[in-house]
């Protein structure tokens, strides 16, 4: 993984290099830098094995997670801004992992388009680093390039552990989704059954159940805890009844609601939980042939150990053991 501190080089997007692979601008968040870093390595692990080359955007700044916005939202155009800018001096189209940064900045990204004379005003406030953005920059969450840029065909020769009888239930979380005419739906009508789309690439099964495409309650856990929880404990609990042996979430914000707020969920909705919680890049990494502990399964809260001890089943047994669960 390069930085984009160092020299750039004139980039073509998310286009194929001359080695056949993808380089993006990098964008990974606040968020799997401080409580998901298992987030942040799994994606590096996954970009390495599948020959994505990150420009990590190291300097680049919060994007807010839609809270500064309900306060200043002047400041939060230009936090944006300045990323938007760094990742176009890197020449490339930029890439990240947080479904919470892809909808802020998507929101940024629209008013900023729409206005020149404040865009030309946000670039002000940047000029003294040298900065300024331009009108339409690129910006998709790894889940996107995944599917429209890398492709389910390649990805699914570059599969050495399929996730034969495991039994996966995504959750999108709200800003992949919403609102559709900001996320360039237009465009990528699909986009929201894109998980289920990778799921099955990796040989897993699709678990359906009511709250993958809900809101996991993070906005509002400072302002009612036992609402945020309840909805928390709402999802694990459908996908539990539904079969599935673990979740997976595009959103570290998601992942820490339904992971780490898990046990005090299970209190409000008063049942017993347990459902491993994965990041879109671990359920990669580990079709890929990455071991649980090289992606940071061990670090989550609701015990992954389920999800390592059905992958270590052959398909026989994996197939028996659904039949049996279910």
């Amino acid at each position: 993984m390069s930085t984009a501190s160092d020299p750039a080089v004139p980039g073509r997007g998310a286009e194929e290099t001359a080695g056949n692979g993808l380089k993006v601008a990098y964008w990974p968040g606040c968020v799997s830098r401080g409580f998901t870093p298992e987030l942040h390595g799994s994606m590096a692990l996954v970009a390495e094995r599948l020959g994505i080359e990150l420009v990590e955007l190291d300097r680049a700044n919060c994007c807010g997670a839609g809270v500064i916005a309900e306060h200043n939202q002047e400041l939060v155009d230009a936090l944006n801004a300045r990323t938007f800018a760094l990742a176009q001096k890197t020449g490339l189209s930029m890439m990240n992992i947080c479904s919470t940064c892809q909808g802020a900045q998507s929101e940024c990204q629209q008013r900023l388009d729409a206005d020149g004379a404040y865009r030309e005003h946000i670039n002000e406030i940047l000029a003294d680093e040298g900065l300024e953005y331009k009108k339409g920059i690129d910006n998709k969450n790894f889940l996107w390039l995944l599917v429209e840029d890398y492709g389910l065909e390649r990805l699914a020769a570059e599969v050495k552990r399929p996730l034969t009888g495991l039994r996966v239930g995504p959750f999108y979380g709200c800003y992949i989704l919403r609102p559709k005419h900001r996320l360039n739906y237009a465009e990528h009508p699909d986009r929201d059954l894109y998980m289920e789309r990778v799921i099955e690439t990796l040989g897993g099964e699709v678990v359906e159940y009511d709250g993958a495409r809900k809101c996991c309650g993070f906005p509002v856990i400072t302002l009612n805890r036992d609402t945020s929880l309840r909805q928390a404990g709402t999802h694990i609990g459908d996908a539990l009844d539904a079969g599935a042996d673990c979740l997976v979430t595009p959103c570290p914000l998601c992942h820490l609601n339904l992971d780490l707020q898990q046990p005090e969920a299970a209190k409000v909705v008063n049942r017993d939980l347990g459902l491993a919680v994965l990041h879109l890049p671990q359920l990669v990494g580990l079709a890929l042939g990455y071991e649980p502990k090289e992606l940071g399964m061990g670090t989550h809260v609701a015990s992954t150990e389920w999800v390592v001890e059905r992958l270590a089943e052959g398909p026989a047994e994996a197939a028996e053991a659904a039949t049996t669960s279910a």
